[in-house]
């Protein structure tokens, strides 16, 4: 794209709807509540005109007042259209009958997960008989170097790829085996892509174990995972190959159905001590 067409397609913006949803995208899990003044020092725009914004944004249902204070925080119109959108989403539409199937041969929990930067989220799902594991909903976000989920999302990530997701910093530790370093999350990568699955136990919360596989697209590029959830105490190394093939079979048949292709010609590899890392 020129400057030439930069500048045409800037004619066309909408300035007063632009500064709304910057106002809105400065809220997060981290900073759910935010301040009239703290909005209007981040965005250098004048309060008045942040608290025309607010109001109006309120009115709507994106943002609500919190009790009597000068803060505010995001409306439920706002998880509205994030639910309309995963809805709407090919993949979850593809995913559900998938996910249905793979809880109803195992009886666990089955989840579809997607990568939005240094996050795992979680557009669908279908509940196992296991009530006690059954609390991350449609939505939820997870860090991706933490989570087995993650890890299969980033197959193909080179230690180049990772550094400019990462920096060069220490990762955070949920457990003892969260992967803290660069290097050691490459290797935890590589092995599952190897595999074709990959296999956590407490590498984010402890007492759950999670099997996860990749969904390929059109270009064989990962594009999403299907997981199930297992409670370590359930946790039967025997049983491991049996669900390892199920979810892997699950995967392969959601990417056939959203690429439209074979499946990649790859059996998945077993754990050679059983144990999951």
């Amino acid at each position: 794209m020129t400057d030439t067409d930069t500048a045409a397609g800037d004619r066309y913006l909408v300035p007063a709807l632009q500064r709304g949803m910057q106002l809105l995208g400065q809220f997060s899990r981290n900073e759910r509540e935010l301040t009239g003044a703290e909005l209007s020092r981040r965005l250098g725009l004048p309060r008045a005109s942040v608290f025309r914004l607010l109001q109006t944004l309120e009115q709507m249902g994106f943002v609500e007042r919190v009790g009597d204070s000068a803060s505010y925080k995001l409306g439920i119109a706002v998880l509205r259209l994030g639910f309309e959108y995963l809805a709407s989403m090919e993949l979850t539409e593809h995913g559900r009958p998938v996910l249905d199937d793979l809880c109803g041969r195992t009886g666990l929990t089955a989840h579809l997960v997607v990568r939005d930067g240094l996050e795992v989220v979680f557009v669908a799902k279908a509940t196992g008989r296991s009530f006690m594991f059954n609390s991350i909903q449609v939505g939820a976000r997870l860090p991706v170097h933490a989570t087995v989920l993650g890890r299969v999302l980033l197959g193909g990530s080179s230690l180049a790829d990772l550094t400019r997701m990462y920096g060069n910093g220490p990762l955070q530790a949920y457990t003892p085996q969260t992967p803290t370093t660069l290097a050691a999350l490459k290797d935890m990568v590589d092995a599952d892509a190897q595999r074709g699955y990959g296999v956590s136990q407490g590498g984010f919360e402890s007492g759950i174990s999670t099997i996860a596989a990749p969904v390929f697209d059109e270009h064989q590029r990962i594009t999403a995972a299907v997981s199930v959830t297992v409670p370590s105490q359930q946790f039967d190394p025997q049983a491991l190959d049996e669900i390892v093939a199920q979810v892997c079979e699950a995967a392969a048949r959601l990417s056939q159905r959203i690429s439209h292709l074979p499946p990649p010609a790859r059996r998945p590899q077993p754990l050679l001590d059983k144990t999951p890392a």
